[in-house]
């Protein structure tokens, strides 16, 4: 699973940033049945997080009826110069992650 993100490369502090991701996943939403007719397991982004420098910003517990590869924006202020850490957890416990920099100056 791979992640885009996108946030300003820099912000005055005290300035609201939008943030977005899109993961790449291979969602599935439970109700296919492969070639032979067997259900096929579902499996979604359950949880999406985000820690900036440390401190989470952002959480979201997504639902089944979430898209294929999922796209999430959201804002959070600009405080310092550092990182915005992504982390998500789907249906069959696998993780990933994603990291995204931001320079605050002033």
């Amino acid at each position: 699973m791979t992640a885009r993100i996108r946030i300003p490369p820099q912000a005055k502090r005290g300035e609201i940033v939008e943030v977005r991701i899109i993961i790449q996943h291979p969602m599935e939403t439970g109700y296919r049945t492969d070639e032979v007719g067997r259900p096929i397991k579902r499996n979604t982004i359950r949880t999406l997080s985000c820690r900036y420098n440390g401190a989470e910003v952002f959480r979201a517990d997504l639902s089944p009826g979430i898209a294929a590869n999922p796209y999430l924006q959201f804002h959070t202020v600009a405080e310092a110069s550092g990182e915005l850490v992504f982390d998500w957890v789907d249906d069959e416990g696998r993780e990933g992650s994603g990291r995204q920099s931001i320079l605050v100056r002033g």
